[in-house]
């Protein structure tokens, strides 16, 4: 049978498809324990041929959505996070990430990644020499206050998410453990329902372009759902510690990442330009 034929990817191999369905699940998983799996799966899509960028930027996250949903269902059910502020930061998340992506059309998100990895670099050492953080709720926040702030971290982290989207959920579990004070595990469960809408609204700008290529997403979110998953329940099981270690190392993934697009948008071309 012709995979490629039948999944409207002339070019598609059963071979590179596997990868595909690895690389789904794997995002499935980090997404799932401290978010970023756009890392991995977005990445790998785009490496099939003949695959448009915006296709392969709908199809992610129609599987993504799939996964946070399973994700954030699984949280709710084993860590019980308190949705009186989850859900109204999703709501206002949901449309920070409308107006990032009408931002996105008018201004290229190269001219904002070089802020984005500083701001990477400044988690990273904050987290790595202060092992107490989030390890234990501290609110910093109470009453209208605690909802207002929540809002505002929603709201830019939506925009975020429209406008660049890579790292979406660690910077909601960042922003709910130093800004508000939750432990790593309360933090990654609320984070997910937070991510669940960002990626529900890029999606409902996606579906009417006709960008989202079902039968691929499909089987994308059948994998995502498996890694987001156990993702979910390791999470559960093994608490704020492993959250903490797992979270570094996607925020060092992230500087990398995103280090090389502003090299090679940035850097280089301000480099030509002085020869």
């Amino acid at each position: 049978m012709d995979i490629g034929a039948v999944l409207g990817l002339e070019q598609l191999t059963w071979g590179m498809l596997l990868l595909v369905i690895l690389a789904a699940f794997g995002a499935g998983w980090i997404d799932a324990v401290v978010g970023g799996g756009g890392l991995l799966q977005l990445p790998v899509l785009l490496l099939i041929p003949g695959i448009a960028p915006v296709q392969a930027l709908a199809t992610n996250k129609f599987a993504s959505v799939f996964g946070t949903a399973t994700s954030s269902v699984t949280y709710y059910r084993r860590a019980k996070p308190d949705i009186r502020t989850a859900l109204p930061m999703a709501a206002v998340a949901l449309v920070g990430s409308f107006g990032g992506a009408a931002v996105a059309t008018v201004l290229p998100p190269a001219a904002f990644k070089p802020i984005i990895v500083v701001a990477l670099l400044a988690v990273a050492l904050f987290t790595a020499f202060r092992p107490q953080l989030g390890a234990a709720t501290k609110l910093r926040f109470s009453g209208h206050k605690h909802h207002i702030m929540a809002g505002a971290a929603g709201l830019g982290i939506g925009f975020y998410d429209g406008m660049i989207g890579p790292g979406t959920g660690t910077f909601l579990v960042i922003t709910l453990v130093a800004l508000m004070g939750y432990d790593f595990l309360q933090a990654s469960a609320k984070a997910k329902i937070v991510n669940f809408a960002t990626n529900l609204g890029a999606l409902l700008l996606f579906i009417p372009h006709g960008s989202v290529l079902w039968l691929l997403g499909g089987i994308l979110a059948v994998a995502n759902v498996a890694g987001s998953y156990l993702g979910s329940r390791m999470a559960i099981a093994r608490g704020t510690t492993f959250i903490r270690v797992v979270f570094l190392i996607v925020v060092m993934g992230l500087i990398a990442k995103l280090g090389v697009d502003v090299w090679n948008e940035n850097i280089q071309p301000a480099l030509a330009l002085l020869r």
